[in-house]
């Protein structure tokens, strides 16, 4: 480990992350010497010395952030900066498609990641309950089968029970997840079901959602601890079942939870390298509250939300982040490593401390322009549950204690607050949800004294709100 941590803290080449915000590789700079973000939207200011932000120039709406990356990419401050780094810098990206890598190929970039078109192989929900099959991990009961009618759905779905829970092919965070009880309930999602291909239909059991990151290398699959998940909180999210945050902690759920996760995310790594993928990804498990037995839920072959988390564990600073052994995985750099072993340490409770992280989104079904934004920086919550600014920081090392957090802004002054606009991160030391898996007293007072902070004007006429998220 300690040669990996010295090849990282030497390294030579350019290493850049380029995204809408550098929220899910927050301080990778700190481990890797000539890693630098170029972002879209300026979350600090100016006052991040490794984060390059270039000035507006004329674009088409965005309607995804592949745009944003293939914007950033042709911007002449962009390429200037890069040509500036020297060498022929390596990308790595959030999200980015066949036009991402051909503009990369142009500005002298190799990206780092498996193929876009692997990716979004891999990343169809149907394809991805067929490799856990190869696999042998479980998903919820379900069928995939085209989705035509509400006849139509009944009937392939009659094992399954009344209660239903369809998703298509693509889609995240509740945007493309459909509760189905009712014919009322299907004509509601009618024109998102039908004609969409192969739909995803489960049975509906009641779940607690888990996460959990991992990277397939040549040496086998590195697999991270096990985190809850914020879901489809209204005090944060407008999507019902739409993720808003996670915790990570030793006892989070019980041993045998952990391992099987641990187990499943093994065999899932070492599948996903049998497929042609490797590097870093992140899976959802479901864990079925009556019976304890642990699903598949679905799989992001990608840095995630949950990112940030894993890689600023205690593990992460005994031995190294997660994301440092993806790059190492591109660095054409051989390597041997005991996986086993590395995993083994990294089961370990006392290696795992207690951190949570929250993501705010306007949850009104209204739009106005922000003339308040709060300042990304160190907040302090008061005895009486207020909430004041402390300092400016850009990492959450800075957190002192549970009644400090560290906050990314995300939307800031002269931006559209449109429903589902994400508004900024929070992050704190220990848990934000009760045993009960509901949000504690701690997290709504950092919820109301945050969103607080914000404040708009309404605008005529209404403009149409944006159709995708940044993070």
């Amino acid at each position: 480990m300690s040669d990996i941590r010295r090849f990282f803290h030497r390294n030579e080449r350019p290493i850049v992350f380029i995204s809408a915000t550098n929220f899910n590789l927050l301080g990778m700079d700190e481990w890797v010497r000539n890693f630098k973000y170029i972002n879209y939207i300026d979350c600090y200011d100016g006052r991040h010395p490794n984060v390059f932000v270039p000035s507006e120039a004329p674009h088409a709406e965005f309607q995804s952030i592949e745009d944003i990356n293939n914007y950033l990419l042709q911007h002449k401050e962009v390429l200037d900066f890069t040509d500036r780094l020297g060498r022929h810098p390596a990308g790595v990206f959030l999200m980015f498609d066949d036009e991402t890598e051909a503009l990369a190929r142009k500005a002298g970039m190799k990206v780092w990641f498996p193929k876009a078109k692997l990716r979004n192989r891999v990343d169809n929900k149907i394809e991805t309950v067929r490799i856990g099959d190869k696999a042998g991990v479980p998903s919820v009961p379900n069928v995939l089968a085209r989705i035509d009618s509400y006849e139509d759905l009944r009937r392939v779905s009659k094992d399954l029970g009344p209660d239903l829970v369809l998703q298509s092919a693509y889609g995240d965070s509740g945007h493309t997840t459909f509760f189905i009880s009712s014919e009322q309930d299907f004509k509601r999602h009618q024109s998102e079901i039908v004609g969409q291909g192969e739909i995803k239909v489960m049975k509906r059991i009641n779940c607690r959602g888990s996460a959990i990151e991992a990277c397939t290398t040549k040496q086998g699959t590195i697999v991270g601890p096990l985190m809850t998940e914020l879901v489809g909180f209204k005090e944060l999210t407008p999507y019902k079942g739409g993720w808003c945050g996670n915790e990570i902690f030793a006892d989070s759920f019980t041993p045998e939870i952990r391992e099987k996760a641990r187990d499943y995310t093994f065999k899932f790594g070492e599948q996903l390298r049998k497929e042609g993928y490797r590097g870093y990804f992140e899976l959802d498990f479901l864990i079925d509250t009556e019976t304890e037995e642990m699903y598949l839920g679905e799989l992001n072959p990608r840095i995630t939300g949950a990112s940030s988390m894993t890689n600023h564990a205690a593990f992460a600073h005994a031995d190294a982040p997660l994301f440092l052994f993806h790059l190492l995985e591109f660095s054409d750099v051989p390597f041997e490593l005991d996986v086993h072993a590395l995993n083994g340490r990294w089961s370990d409770p006392d290696n795992i401390d207690s951190w949570s992280q929250y993501v705010m989104k306007h949850t009104q079904d209204s739009v106005d322009i922000i003339t308040e934004a709060p300042e990304s920086g160190i907040y302090h919550m008061n005895e009486d549950g207020s909430i004041d600014y402390s300092r400016f920081d850009y990492h959450r090392r800075a957190v002192a204690s549970e009644n400090e957090a560290f906050f990314l802004r995300i939307s800031g002054v002269g931006d559209y607050r449109y429903e589902g606009a994400d508004l900024g991160i929070l992050v704190t030391r220990g848990r934000l949800m009760t045993d009960n898996f509901r949000l504690n007293t701690r997290a709504k007072k950092w919820i109301d004294g945050m969103r607080a902070k914000f404040k708009g004007r309404g605008l005529q006429p209404v403009p149409q709100s944006g159709a995708y998220k940044i993070l």
